[in-house]
């Protein structure tokens, strides 16, 4: 299924972690004695939705916290405030398929190999990557991975089941993304 097909499937539970995930992955490395995980909070919210509206108060308060947070946390916050107040109903959809993008951009902004094509993002969340460089085609396939985790876990297993795993590869994504970023820094110098 295309990362298109597995968003308009999701369930509430997949459409929240997903989104959180993409998000995460978005967060550049923090300034020294700043908070290292600044959305981790928000994925007890993702297990449960009755501490969904609290946890994203907390999300949206640790963002807002930081000094000169730079562009992609610039855009993290306006998600966040753009969050529907509840985890359910047609806005979590929305709000999900718009954290896709968002890290599906930034992940294509930090690619130096991306070759020149047309909406590269669109092609890959419609399932072809060919004309994505690494970054973008890695990210498109760990957001894949991630809503094909949490359809594949029973609706009897407790709230918070795969979580841990998502949590797994969403890390994996961010040291990635933070390592090309830093490599683009050094190569400016």
């Amino acid at each position: 299924m295309s990362l298109l097909e597995l968003i308009a499937a999701a369930d509430e539970r997949g459409l929240a972690a997903g989104a959180v995930a993409c998000l995460e992955r978005c967060l550049p490395q923090p300034p020294p004695g700043a908070d290292p995980d600044p959305l981790r909070p928000l994925w007890a919210g993702c297990a449960d939705p009755r501490l969904w509206p609290d946890r994203l108060a907390g999300a949206r308060a640790a963002l807002d916290a930081l000094a000169d947070p730079g562009e992609a946390v610039r855009r993290v916050r306006e998600l966040l405030a753009a969050a529907p107040a509840e985890r359910a109903g047609a806005g979590l959809r929305a709000w999900a398929d718009a954290c896709s993008v968002l890290a599906l951009e930034v992940h294509r902004a930090h690619d130096a190999a991306a070759p020149a094509a047309p909406d590269p993002v669109a092609r890959c969340r419609a399932g072809d990557p060919s004309a994505a460089g690494p970054l973008l085609a890695g990210e498109a396939a760990r957001q894949v991975l991630v809503l094909e985790m949490l359809a594949g876990i029973d609706e009897a297993a407790p709230a918070g089941a795969g979580l841990r795993q998502v949590i797994d590869v969403s890390a994996e994504g961010q040291r990635v993304l933070r390592a090309a970023a830093a490599r683009r820094a050094r190569v400016r110098r």
